[in-house]
């Protein structure tokens, strides 16, 4: 079995980062599986994410750019997974950061291909997760929330690529949201994280 925390949009809240990283240890997860916005901007990333005791996937959001996520997974040895992947126990995780709106938005068909990209390196596995920082378009978070649009590049990679789960957070007001697209499973894992076993 495969033990998975995930969670996005901290926005700078270190007390809610300590808080995740003793949850992640005694629920006694494998990964930790982080979709963006860990800052509310580029310019204080110190003391933040480093207290993660277990492995790390990472990708950015719209408010950190990728050349951070570069330099936090090199600094704490985390797995940058924006255009790639991960594997563990027949499960593959690949991702895509960013989104469609924000200080450091990707075009539909970028996000699109980056998650196509990814894929490619865990289309055999048993179960594959996409991450995402932005959720799709047409889904029930995006009716939630006032400011963010789905992404018709996300959704098109749940249609073609058709993974067991997506992971992403994004949507504040869909925090904790789960829905059923096709045959994934979508969810919403805000910044109190979402504990997820295979």
């Amino acid at each position: 079995m495969t033990k998975i925390l995930a969670f996005g949009d901290l926005h700078g809240d270190r007390a809610k980062a300590k808080e995740l990283a003793e949850k992640a240890k005694k629920e006694n997860v494998d990964l930790v599986v982080i979709c963006g916005d860990f800052v509310s901007d580029d310019n204080d990333l110190s003391h933040l994410l480093g207290i993660f005791d277990r492995k790390v996937l990472i990708i950015p959001g719209n408010h950190e750019s990728p050349a951070s996520v570069s330099f936090l997974s090199e600094l704490y040895d985390f797995k940058n997974i924006h255009g790639y992947s991960y594997k563990m126990n027949d499960v593959g995780l690949f991702g895509c950061g960013s989104a469609n709106i924000g200080l450091f938005q990707m075009k539909e068909d970028e996000i699109f291909e980056t998650l196509k990209k990814g894929h490619k390196y865990v289309k055999d596995c048993k179960k594959k997760i996409m991450v995402s920082h932005n959720h799709p378009s047409g889904c029930i978070m995006e009716r939630l929330s006032r400011f963010v649009p789905g992404s018709k590049g996300i959704k098109k990679a749940i249609d073609d690529l058709q993974p067991d789960i997506l992971l992403c957070s994004h949507a504040h007001e869909a925090h904790g949201v789960e829905e059923q697209i096709g045959n994934t499973r979508v969810i919403n894992v805000g910044r109190d994280g979402k504990i997820i076993e295979l």
